[in-house]
């Protein structure tokens, strides 16, 4: 019975470590109002996205690298790097705007998935992903060379 207690109440500490964990990097997140956003960031989605506006935005503090993070009021969610240049555009109500889909990316989907709109776009040092409308993950190496094909 006394190992029972004992086990017990290892467990809440260890719960209670945890969601601080949890709550510290949270506070690692900090809302910003659109208009103090970087410029880059302020023209971009004023060219791409110029019906909507921004209905939240947060800097996100990362090992010491910056970030941003954008929803906007047609529901789009961008997320930006510490210079201001796109990571992830996530438009799952409507296709991706063309002229931010690499022209080789936006053949290959057209040449194998014709018909098919591309809701989602994800860029890093390694590689292009793209999800499709027809739940189709793509991922394309910096070549702009089709990788892989996930469901």
């Amino acid at each position: 019975m006394n190992m029972k207690k004992t086990f017990i109440a290892l467990f809440a500490c260890l719960a209670l470590g945890f969601s601080g964990i949890t709550t510290a990097s949270a506070d690692n997140d900090r809302p910003i109002a659109a208009e103090n956003l970087p410029a880059n960031v302020q023209t971009f989605i004023k060219s791409h996205f110029p019906e909507a506006k921004v209905a939240y935005a947060k800097a996100e503090y990362d090992d010491a690298r910056k970030s941003y993070e954008v929803v906007l009021t047609n529901c789009v969610k961008l997320e930006f790097n510490r210079k201001g240049e796109w990571k992830k555009v996530d438009c799952q109500r409507s296709p991706v705007p063309q002229e931010i889909v690499p022209v080789q990316i936006a053949a290959k989907v057209q040449e194998l998935f014709p018909g098919m709109d591309i809701k989602s776009i994800d860029r890093d040092r390694r590689d292009y992903e793209v999800e499709l409308s027809n739940g189709l993950d793509l991922k394309f190496n910096l070549n702009y060379q089709l990788l892989e094909i996930d469901d």
